[in-house]
Formats: C-alpha cells, sequence, structure tokens
C-alpha cells in the first residue's frame, strides 16, 4: 500500500477542512507512503444559508454532493460530523469508520453572561437547530430564538451585533481551536446532543477493500457503539431536521447506557426515555427507546410537524 493514493471528499468550511485534514494526519502516520489529497465539494447546505434548516428540507443537505463523488469514484472516501449524516446512506456506501468522539454536548456562547440561568429575560439567543431550541424553550420559555445559519465565525459574529449567547456543538468549536469561547456546557438530561454529535465518521464504498483496509486503524470502538445506539434510534424515529429530537449513549466496558428525547419545536412539550443493555444490544437499545417515544406521544407531534410543512 505504500503507492496508493487516496482522495478524500470533503466540504469546504474551516470546520470540515480541519476535520479532513485530522483525518489525513491519522492516516498519514499509520501509512506512511500513502498519497493522499482533499477535494473541496459544495453542498447544498453550504449554499443555502438564508433558509433555516428544517426549511429546506435537512435529510442529507450536507453529504448529498459528497456521496454522489464516492459513487462515481472521483473520491475515495468522505469524512462528515456524524450528526449531518442521514439515517439512510445511499446504496453501495458504508460509515466505514468512527472516530473516537469529542466533548459530545452543546457549548453556550456569550461574551456577556455566564450561563443559560445568568440570560436576563427575553435575551435573544441564536441556533440553527430545532432540538436546541425546543430544550432551551422548554428551560427558559422567556427566550427569543433566533434563526442562525452560517460557519462557526459567521455565528460567533453575531454576538456583537445583538444576540445575548449563541448555541453551538462544543465539539466543533474545539476542532476549530476555539474552544476558549465555551462559556458553558449544556448537558444532559436537560440537553440531549443530536444523535452522533461530537463523532467524526468516515464514509466510502462498501465494495472497496483496499479502502476499508486503509481506515480501519481509525475506528474506535465505543464510539462506533455508541453511534449505532444513537443511529438506531434516528432511523427508527426518522424525520431529520425538521423533528425536535435526540439520543446519547455511553459505553462503559461492555454496558451501553443512553437517552432520547423528542420534543415539539416550542419546548411545550419533550417527551424522554432511557435504556440500557449490553453492547450487543446497542441498535435495540436505540429502537426501543424510539418505540416507547412514539407510543407516547412522539407519533403525534411527527405528524403534526409534517402536516405544517
Amino acid at each position: 500500500m505504500s503507492t496508493s493514493k487516496l482522495v478524500i471528499g470533503s466540504r469546504g468550511s474551516m470546520l470540515a477542512r480541519a476535520q479532513s485534514q485530522w483525518v489525513k494526519g491519522l492516516l498519514k502516520t499509520r501509512w506512511k507512503g500513502l498519497d493522499i489529497s482533499i477535494k473541496v465539494i459544495s453542498t447544498k447546505g453550504d449554499r443555502i444559508l438564508d433558509v433555516p434548516l428544517a426549511k429546506v428540507g435537512g435529510k442529507g443537505l450536507f453529504v448529498k454532493e459528497i456521496e454522489e463523488s464516492l459513487i462515481d469514484e472521483s473520491c475515495d472516501i468522505a469524512v462528515h460530523s456524524m450528526k449531518d449524516v442521514p439515517d439512510l446512506l445511499p446504496d453501495g456506501l458504508i460509515l466505514g469508520a468512527e472516530l473516537e468522539r469529542d466533548v459530545p454536548y452543546d457549548a453556550f456562547v456569550s461574551e456577556r453572561y455566564t450561563s443559560l440561568d445568568d440570560l436576563p429575560e427575553s435575551a435573544r439567543v441564536g441556533t440553527s437547530s430545532l432540538r436546541r431550541q425546543a430544550q432551551l424553550l422548554a428551560t427558559r420559555p422567556d427566550l427569543d430564538i433566533v434563526p442562525l445559519r452560517g460557519n462557526v465565525d459567521t455565528r460567533l459574529r453575531k454576538l456583537s451585533e445583538g444576540l445575548d449567547a449563541v448555541i453551538l456543538a462544543a465539539a466543533g468549536l474545539r476542532r476549530l481551536g476555539l474552544g476558549d469561547r465555551i462559556t458553558s456546557l449544556l448537558t444532559p438530561p436537560e440537553f440531549v446532543p443530536a444523535t452522533g454529535q461530537g463523532v467524526v465518521v468516515v464514509e466510502c464504498r462498501e465494495e472497496d477493500d483496499r479502502v476499508r483496509e486503509l481506515i480501519a486503524p481509525l475506528v474506535h470502538e465505543d464510539t462506533r457503539v455508541a453511534a449505532r445506539t444513537e443511529r438506531a434510534f434516528l432511523s427508527r424515529v426518522g424525520g431529520g431536521c425538521q423533528v425536535p429530537m435526540g439520543a446519547f449513549a455511553v459505553v462503559d466496558g461492555d454496558r451501553v447506557e443512553a437517552m432520547a428525547i423528542i420534543a415539539r419545536p416550542d419546548g411545550t412539550t419533550v417527551l424522554a426515555d432511557r435504556d440500557e443493555g449490553t453492547r450487543s444490544e446497542a441498535e435495540s437499545i436505540g429502537q426501543r427507546m424510539a418505540d416507547r417515544l412514539l407510543q407516547a406521544g412522539g407519533r403525534e407531534i411527527l405528524d403534526e410537524l409534517v402536516e405544517g410543512d
């Protein structure tokens, strides 16, 4: 493999490039002679910045064009933030490696206030996520939630343009060297992360044995088990970015503990569930939580949101 070449498909954002460079560095360390290049691919989610994600049509917004490059073999692997990857992959593609998870939580970022509780009445908080919005309003129904799109720098700049706080993924800030901008973390059970949040994943062609062998050393087994638990929940519920939902699993030895939510966007209803079991039950744990939440009122919420579109 010393003379092998590998093309990484990546979004053009600073975060996407940083994650692709990280994967490139890990592969170069493992395979000394590997010739690796990064191909930047524009996605629909990168081009449409003036519409909330839930209105654009959520699923696959940040991965579709990159997956097409995988299928036509103009790139060999794709590097994604797992929370951007839909539950269903195109035929012939698989998630070949889940890298060790970074901090999975949402970050509260403010230049004037120390925490969510510290915000004044009717404070203006920016977020691009219905899940974050629902959990924020469930905790602080007085808040004025402001839709927020664009790259991390654009979102942080809004703090000097009138917003009291913004909510971002802590892992993304850390990977950009901006961990010092995190004011506090929003943690479970009040704030359940998105499925796969904090996980960088490598997608590849299922039949490409050469590439699968190259990326196999990147797999972090505990992260893979946690991610499969969370994505099993996502797959069972469906709904993509239009549905405020989240799932989070922790792996400790042979045990998996997980929690999940389905909520109304206005935060008036937040349905929560927990489950646990062994590593071999990972997908079943996610599915059981989904089934119970759907039965407890989640299906009604999904139907309302679909009708609302």
